[in-house]
């Protein structure tokens, strides 16, 4: 029955907060042969000026070492670097890639021309002018756009720096990277961002396979680019490090779906989302509203898919550096180093950001210290002096992979002391990175006094952490980044065709009554405590009877119940309930009084806030009003895995109190994550629901009882 009626609610809603952003839907095929291999290109606007776009794109692609034909458009120029120069596009020989440097106004008819009568196939428009600037923008681009879906053309841009591969260097700017295939792909929403990522990424010795500017994005966006190297994803040729610099995520369905499937291919994946503040937002109403936000939902939606978040241009490149070496498989780090305090900062850094700094075996550890010269310390930081050499570099780092076995990842730190150069302790460095089993971060800080040595490490293939904090912080944001979410699970225990008659039932807008909140509660299967509402005295007089006192008295119709003093605990006899219903039904807006059955526990807490194109962004942590002040919650996009739900409640700083400690018994985490998966399916198939709060929660050893909760739906278009 439950299958039966879930297959239908997926015909019905499974395309629910999908945005409706792109009108074609043939983009995901535009990522084209002619765009990433093309075998011969042609600027639009090719120059003889290289401090011009049109001429500085000529002459990357000429640098980078074209192997196909290069053709230039230039009624003013007869040869163009070099190039002999077309006059008029109908001269043009056929041809697969066209860069456009020209003026917006007249994209458009080359765009018309070079598909119809060139075979031109894929498109880099550089220029700006377009939707970002003007409507009459807005109409140029969307005639281009219908032009290559008429013709089956890939598009990039326009308003883009232009596209970087190792095929081809069809880009206006520098410092072009040094390109591996099995360097990062870096995908970027900004043009002008992508230079500076790339500035930072060549100074720590990060190399590229790809480079996408995807400007405006009106064909190909960073979800189109992503699905491409998902379904082409070849485990032994493409790059496994994806970098991204996003400013809008237009279809989070898709990029999840496609970060989750590369990261479990092997891939890794970091990304910067700027735009993240909210300022002027509606004041929130509910503690989810409050503290829910489109950017709590972009960090649940990366955490859902196994995404390193990243705040900063720098931060990015030196995730991405750390994402470049081998995978850690714990979080005992061995810390090798000529320079004490350096250690110690490395130290302080790794064990705030949740790392170990282990002590090491002190009998193997006594064997290193009689090969290094007196004074060297082996406590880890291992420390063998300014004065040691680069045989006692090369012997640390054996015993780190070979000895000590409470050892996941070594870091080097080895400046220039001064006394002699670091061309053979980098040799050394370099010899073992290559043969390691361990990952071995190298922290290189003299990139000024020992530039040459650094730049000849760097030449070798291997990335630098100039500054060991920097690295700690890094390597933080890896390590606590979860796996990508398994496969969304639906309780089976939820009655959705009753979630469905109860939401279709509503008839207004806002947040409904306690009735209908009991009754989608009961649907999701979530317990929830004995009640009864009413504005009849006598009514609640005799199911107080019925329930048993003590009870609690609660105001229907205030939104704060306790800021008006509409709730009133321990009520023992029929005397007091008629005393505080009569006082309560005075309350404002007061419309009936609820009685509880007293029960006791910790006060947990579970939320939900729909964002638009997102879906619903579930919270959970502690209760009453330390939700508020605490602020101490974890989030997750619906639907839920059991998995998700557990590392959300294990992630709240205040999960020792749900394990139980000094003597007190642990409360029933099981169920609170039961309870978190049933809620997250209910809301899969009640998009309706745009805040909740069930708040608080009681909690022991046993049970998980909803006490109070507040429900606001729009179902108004």
């Amino acid at each position: 029955m439950f299958v039966d009626y879930f297959l239908y609610l997926c015909s019905r809603f499974e395309n629910y907060h999908k945005p409706i952003t792109k009108t074609n839907n043939y983009n995901k095929k535009m990522i084209n042969q002619q765009l990433l291999n093309p075998q011969s290109i042609v600027v639009i606007g090719g120059s003889n000026d290289e401090h011009k776009p049109g001429g500085a794109i000529l002459r990357n692609l000429k640098q980078g070492g074209f192997k196909g034909d290069i053709h230039v458009l230039n009624p003013k120029e007869d040869v163009v670097q070099g190039i002999k120069a077309y006059h008029d596009m109908k001269d043009l020989p056929n041809t697969d890639l066209a860069i456009l440097v020209v003026a917006a106004k007249y994209c458009p008819d080359y765009v018309d021309f070079l598909t119809e009568h060139k075979g031109v196939r894929a498109f880099i428009i550089i220029s700006a002018g377009f939707g970002e600037e003007t409507h009459e923008g807005a109409l140029l681009e969307q005639h281009i756009l219908d032009t290559c879906e008429k013709y089956g053309a890939a598009l990039i841009g326009p308003n883009c720096i232009g596209l970087l591969t190792t095929n081809h260097h069809s880009v206006f700017t520098r410092p072009i990277p040094a390109l591996n295939p099995k360097g990062a792909d870096f995908i970027s929403g900004s043009g002008a961002t992508a230079v500076f990522i790339i500035d930072s990424a060549v100074s720590k010795g990060l190399q590229f396979n790809s480079v996408w500017s995807i400007g405006n994005g009106k064909q190909i966006g960073i979800e189109d680019v992503l699905e491409y190297m998902d379904e082409h994803f070849d485990p032994e040729h493409d790059s496994k490090v994806k970098l991204l610099y996003i400013e809008n995520i237009s279809e989070p369905d898709r990029l999840l779906k496609h970060a989750r499937s590369l990261i479990r291919k092997g891939c890794r994946i970091a990304a910067i989302k700027s735009g993240s503040s909210e300022s002027g937002s509606r004041a929130a109403s509910s503690h989810t509203g409050a503290i829910a936000s489109s950017d709590t939902s972009v960090h649940a939606l990366f955490n859902k898919a196994g995404i390193v978040r990243c705040y900063s241009r720098d931060e990015l490149t030196t995730v991405g550096c750390v994402l470049s070496l081998p995978e850690m498989t714990g979080r005992n780090v061995a810390i090798v180093t000529h320079a004490g305090g350096p250690g110690v900062m490395l130290t302080d850094a790794l064990s705030k950001g949740g790392l170990n700094v282990p002590k090491l075996d002190s009998a193997i550890g006594e064997e290193l210290k009689a090969l290094l010269y007196p004074g060297s310390s082996v406590a880890n930081p291992i420390d063998f002096l300014a004065t040691g050499t680069p045989e006692h570099l090369g012997t640390c780092i054996d015993f780190c992979e070979k000895r000590f076995d409470n050892v996941d990842a070594i870091v080097v730190i080895f400046g220039t002391p001064g006394l002699v150069p670091c061309d053979e302790a980098y040799a050394v460095l370099h010899e073992k990175m290559l043969t390691c089993k361990k990952p071995i971060f190298p922290v290189l800080p003299c990139v000024n006094a020992a530039n040459r040595e650094v730049q000849e490490f760097l030449a070798k293939g291997h990335v630098n952490f100039a500054d060991e904090v920097e690295l700690a912080e890094a390597l933080t944001r890896v390590i606590s980044t979860p796996k990508p979410a398994t496969t969304d699970n639906l309780c089976p225990e939820v009655d959705l065709k009753e979630v469905r008659r109860i939401i279709d039932s509503i008839q207004e807008d806002g947040y409904i009554a306690p009735d209908q909140v009991r009754a989608l509660l009961q649907a999701a299967a979530i317990p929830v405590v004995p009640e009864k509402v009413s504005s009849n005295r006598d009514e609640l007089v005799a199911a107080a009877r019925e329930m048993g006192y003590p009870i609690v008295v609660k105001v229907v119709g205030p939104v704060h119940k306790s800021d008006v003093g509409g709730v009133k605990l321990n009520v023992m006899d029929d005397h007091q309930l008629e005393a505080e219903f009569d006082r309560m039904m005075q309350i404002p807006d007061a419309t009936a009084v609820m009685i509880q059955k007293m029960i006791s526990g910790t006060e947990l807490f579970i939320g939900a806030k729909y964002e638009p194109t997102f879906g619903h962004n579930v919270l959970c942590g502690l209760g009453g009003i330390f939700v508020e002040v605490l602020k101490d919650v974890q989030f997750s996009l619906a639907p839920l895995s059991q998995p998700e739900a557990q590392h959300m409640v294990r992630a709240l700083k205040s999960y020792k109190i749900i394990q139980g400690m000094r003597g007190q018994k642990g409360l029933n985490e099981e169920l609170y994550v039961r309870i978190i998966m049933r809620l997250s399916t209910m809301l899969r198939y009640a998009t309706e629901v745009k805040e909740m709060d069930i708040n608080p929660l009681l909690a022991d050893s046993e049970h998980v009882t909803a006490v109070d909760a507040r429900i606001r739906v729009e179902k108004k278009k």
